[in-house]
């Protein structure tokens, strides 16, 4: 903590000389700021994990990790996505500047680095992170369904009530909405006003059908999304025919495609989870698919054709 009992800012600095080290701690440290140090990209991705850093100060040209690989990686972890990082470069180059944006960072400068320079670029830049941190908290207080994408595709941060509905492909951090999404969000962009007001739906695992609508551009390269649970009314046997589905599948079906889980449906429907377990096989089975996303995404695409 600083003299007046605030909380200290913590730079974690991340180079391979000893000497620039030793430099930018002494700097930083009278600037007020709690200073981590890291020699290589590996160590610097241990320390940021284990103690969440406010900025990081980073080495672009390093032995075994560079820079730019090491904010790659570092960008991979929902918890340091929002972490601006700045990159210490001796190249002036416009294609290195660019490599070190795309590969996360907020910002550069150029060594030998001028000590009063660095630290204005790092206050504008945690004053910008705290902005956006308390933009978000709002957001995630106001209990709304949102969430936000890069250019790419990935999921930049949810709101606690979008993350309870969204698909955590395979428990992982690092989420990628599809190809479609990505082509209707630049279109949104882009001012397609027809395109914003038909957001695609999607199957997702803890929500069933979910529909997706555009709210705006939030940032350079980051765009704000609304999910938008959708509810399914009971699945009318005539469209299922071909299948040959029981009645009693149908029903099953029909609570799995709204996103209950087998045991949620076991209690509505009044049978043993392992009933249900059975009839899902069976219905697995019958539509040629493997597991309930897949059997989800057909059934919303039968519904649509039926629809439409």
């Amino acid at each position: 903590m600083t003299d007046d009992g605030q909380l200290r800012d913590v730079a974690l600095v991340v180079d391979d000389s000893p000497e620039t080290l030793s430099l930018l701690t002494d700097a930083l440290d009278k600037a007020g700021m709690t200073v981590m140090v890291a020699l290589d990209g590996a160590s610097a991705i241990k320390i940021a994990q284990r103690l969440l850093p406010d900025v990081i100060l980073l080495d672009a040209m390093m032995p075994g990790i560079d820079g730019f690989e090491t904010c790659r990686r570092l960008k991979t972890d929902a918890a340091l996505r929002k972490v601006p990082v700045i990159f210490m470069t001796g190249l002036s180059e416009t294609e290195h500047i660019v490599k070190g944006l795309e590969a996360g960072g907020v910002d550069y400068v150029t060594k030998p680095v001028i000590i009063e320079e660095m630290l204005a670029r790092i206050r504008v830049h945690l004053a910008t992170a705290r902005v956006a941190q308390s933009a978000r908290a709002a957001l995630d207080a106001s209990g709304r369904h949102l969430f936000a994408v890069n250019a790419d595709g990935h999921v930049l941060w949810l709101t606690p009530q979008a993350e309870k509905t969204f698909l955590i492909a395979d428990g992982d951090k690092g989420l990628l909405v599809p190809a479609e999404i990505r082509d209707w969000v630049a279109a949104c962009n882009a001012g397609d006003a027809d395109r914003r007001r038909n957001g695609p739906t999607l199957s997702l695992l803890r929500a069933g059908p979910v529909r997706i609508s555009y709210v705006g551009r939030i940032g350079p390269d980051e765009f704000l999304l609304r999910l938008a649970p959708q509810e399914i009314e009971e699945l009318p046997p005539a469209l299922f025919e071909p299948f040959r589905l029981t009645m009693r599948e149908l029903e099953v079906l029909s609570w799995i495609v709204r996103g209950k889980s087998n045991r949620d449906a076991a209690e509505i429907l009044g049978m043993s989870t392992r009933t249900v377990d059975k009839h899902l096989e069976h219905v697995y089975a019958k539509l040629g698919v493997e597991n309930r996303t897949a059997a989800t995404a057909l059934v919303l695409n039968l519904l649509g054709k039926a629809s439409g």
